[in-house]
């Protein structure tokens, strides 16, 4: 099959106007000017997208798929104050309710060009929403505890359910583990975890997100104290100051010392802190939506990349994002790293759309299978319409979607070959029926906060 439109986006080089891509099976075959790729493949069927923009898909680093029934329910609220009323919430939820959240999640994900995700959780029905509606994935299982008699538990019981989660997982889907964060881990569950993945599991942790975080780990107090743990937990394990940065902290437990880690969020770093994560090459997800609606910071990308560290962009939670819409999470991050860092940090459409693709895929080490349109990659791909009044007329087609497309935008997603969404209809999935049970959901967790 061969598809055409005005414009073809390979990523790794300029974008093509007339351009086609060849597609065979699950494999991408050549990619080119549609009159050279017409010569070179004369037997092909041909399908012409018109004034469309084909590109990789969107591969988003990091994801909680299961929360996307909470989106809404916490608003105007800090790190600390969000992430406390949202445990309590967690506790209203069934399974039942937890997977189809999961479900809501996937089904909006490819609607809105996502073709590969890494998420971390605790819920198994997210690896089944993954596989049904076709998505590539890393799923990271959370483990957590900052009880140290109870690390051997813990380990055993989420090594227990890695390995049965391998078993259920579709072709797509590989599985990785989460230590979930500084504040919610004793020090040994740490070495414990990267222990385990030696053996290259993939590894995820939330790492120095927020200034709650930054202060409570470097000073022994702050709202993720007293907002958090003491009115939430009020047996967590006293917490004595580290007198230093969470990377640097992590730094002593061996996490960093896994072959596959990817640190979440890394807004509060020094360069110090940059450098450890450089030598220890840990790759980062940042998530800029979530950080800037809570109030966490902003990442310090160019000095990321100058370093050589590996780069993409994550949706979070659309507990708090309120959904997985890549062109947003683009235009946040390019306007966020203008205004805070001016000319010394001016990032370009091209930059952008390059971390949300490529950049994700390398951040994921999945480089060498996703995240450009390239001969002998898997066909993961995208279309965006580019014929709306915002988006015409269109000179620059990076910038056109870096500034001005959104998910309703998105006409195709195609993963390995196969289109799982096509003209507003998820391929895979009862779409309909998801949305009816998540509202109900939602209507129980909102009057859940009404009596409160």
């Amino acid at each position: 099959m061969i598809y055409t439109a005005r414009y073809v986006l390979p990523i790794t080089s300029s974008y093509i106007e007339d351009g086609a891509i060849v597609i065979e099976g699950d494999t991408i075959i050549d990619v080119g000017p549609l009159a050279d790729i017409l010569a070179k493949h004369p037997d092909h069927e041909v399908t012409d997208l018109g004034l469309s923009a084909i590109l990789p898909g969107f591969v988003d680093c990091h994801t909680h798929l299961d929360y996307s029934v909470m989106r809404g329910l916490v608003e105007d609220s800090a790190y600390a104050k969000w992430k406390y009323h949202l445990m309590l919430a967690e506790e209203h939820l069934s399974r039942e309710d937890w997977n189809v959240s999961a479900k809501l999640g996937a089904l909006e994900a490819v609607t809105a060009g996502i073709t590969t995700i890494a998420d971390i959780t605790h819920n198994k029905g997210t690896l089944e929403a993954v596989c049904q509606v076709g998505l590539r994935a890393i799923i990271y299982h959370e483990v957590e505890t900052m009880d140290k008699n109870a690390i051997a538990e813990a380990m055993d019981a989420v090594t227990a359910e890695i390995a049965a989660w391998r078993e259920l997982a579709c072709e797509r889907v590989e599985i990785g583990i989460a230590p979930h964060s500084v504040y919610s881990c004793h020090p040994e569950l740490f070495k414990q975890v990267s222990a385990y993945a030696q053996d290259g599991t993939p590894v995820a942790i939330h790492l120095a997100g927020s200034s709650e975080e930054y202060e409570f780990v470097k000073y022994g107090s702050s709202r993720l104290a007293t907002e958090v743990r003491d009115q939430y937990n009020a047996k967590a394990p006293f917490w004595l100051p580290t007198g230093v940065s969470p990377v640097r902290y992590v730094l002593q437990w061996d996490v960093l010392d896994a072959p596959n880690v990817l640190a979440v969020h890394c807004t509060q770093v020094d360069d110090n802190d940059i450098e450890i994560l450089t030598r220890k090459d840990v790759a980062i997800a940042y998530c800029p939506r979530f950080n800037a609606k809570l109030g966490m910071g902003i990442a310090p990308l160019r000095k990321f990349l100058d370093a050589g560290l590996r780069v993409g962009i994550g949706t979070d939670s659309p507990a708090a994002a309120n959904g997985m819409d890549m062109f947003e999470e683009l235009r946040t991050d390019l306007y966020l790293q203008r205004a805070a860092f001016g000319k010394k940090s001016f990032f370009t459409a091209v930059e952008a759309l390059r971390m949300a693709t490529l950049g994700g895929a390398e951040a994921l080490r999945l480089d060498d299978t996703v995240g450009s349109l390239e001969a002998g990659k898997q066909a993961d791909i995208i279309a965006v319409d580019l014929s709306h009044s915002a988006q015409v007329p269109t000179h620059e087609p990076e910038s056109v979607i870096v500034h001005s497309s959104h998910p309703s935008e998105v006409t195709m997603t195609m993963v390995a070959g196969e289109v799982i969404y096509e003209e507003g209809k998820v391929v895979r999935g009862d779409g309909d029926r998801t949305k009816a049970a998540a509202e109900k959901i939602r209507l129980k967790l909102r009057d859940r906060e009404i009596k409160h």
